[in-house]
């Protein structure tokens, strides 16, 4: 059996679309048809139903990819490690949200360069998760940092690290409410201090207040700024409260610049994890990073 068919197959398998298998293997998708299609008249079987929106496996789809695609990934291993020796010539390309990239994963990978800098190659780029799913499942990105666990047969996760949730305010919010200007202690008085968000939706204060508080913030938002370093500056600067990752604000905790408002028994987790497509482990540079970061977040956590 050729083993290029096995290898476009497995592709599709994981891809889940000829049009995305396609971008990955460099290939026109009338091309990786026509493989799949000799394929299946080797085998005298169908592997895929096709549908409006890509294709599924058939059961002999399935046990073809569970015997096949160990042993070509195996292969892969065996191809790329030839090139462990030259890791300076391999280049990264990682993608992931901005704050926790450039905060913990970019310096983390910065000692994989080595002194003289020739040691690793590395090219970031920063989106929301969706992007960076998309993004490396279309092969622009090898690895990718993401809050969402992917699904699928394409993408492989692996946990990374669990960021604990603060609700902060410059020091001058929290007199206020200690003070008795707002009625009560609750909810109902953290809502009367201005909210600074990353989006309109209020997605880390929603998440916050219906985890500690069961319930939808009231109030809504004030200050909306597209990275949380910059809702970190305008909490500081007094614009009102906000919920930032603790990684992101321990320092300005410890200086008093802002102040938690609220110390649930369990705060909020956001979990992060380090996604790559299925079967590229194999490949020295992205293993090595991949490693290296888990490595990394032993620190974090």
């Amino acid at each position: 059996m050729d083993l290029a068919l096995l290898r476009t197959f497995v592709t599709v398998h994981r891809a889940g679309s000829f049009t995305r298998a396609a971008a990955l293997l460099g290939l026109s998708q009338p091309a990786v048809t026509s493989q799949i299609r000799t394929l299946e008249r080797q085998l005298g079987r169908p592997l895929f139903l096709r549908q409006a929106r890509g294709v599924t496996p058939t059961t002999i789809g399935d046990e073809l990819a569970h015997k096949a695609a160990p042993h070509l990934d195996a292969l892969v291993e065996i191809a790329e490690s030839g090139v462990e020796e030259d890791f300076s010539l391999r280049t990264l390309h990682l993608a992931g949200p901005p704050e926790f990239t450039a905060e913990r994963a970019l310096p983390a990978l910065t000692e994989l360069a080595g002194e003289d800098g020739q040691g690793f190659a590395l090219r970031a780029s920063f989106g929301t998760a969706e992007e960076t799913l998309d993004g490396l499942a279309a092969g622009h990105h090898d690895l990718a940092i993401s809050t969402a666990r992917p699904r699928g047969a394409l993408l492989s996760a692996t946990a990374l690290c669990d960021e604990e949730h603060v609700l902060v305010a410059a020091p001058r919010w929290a007199g206020r409410i200690g003070s008795g200007m707002f009625r009560g202690t609750g909810p109902s008085a953290l809502e009367q201090i201005p909210v600074v968000e990353v989006h309109e939706s209020l997605p880390f204060v929603s998440r916050y207040w219906a985890s500690v508080f069961d319930s939808r913030p009231a109030a809504p938002g004030t200050f909306v700024v597209p990275d949380l370093r910059a809702v970190l500056a305008c909490v500081t600067a007094g614009a009102g409260l906000a919920v930032l990752p603790r990684y992101l604000c321990t320092a300005a905790l410890e200086r008093r610049e802002v102040v938690a408002l609220h110390e649930p028994a369990i705060p909020p987790l956001r979990t992060y994890f380090l996604v790559v497509r299925t079967g590229t482990l194999a490949m020295p540079h992205i293993a090595r990073a991949h490693e290296w970061l888990e490595r990394a977040a032993d620190d974090w956590c």
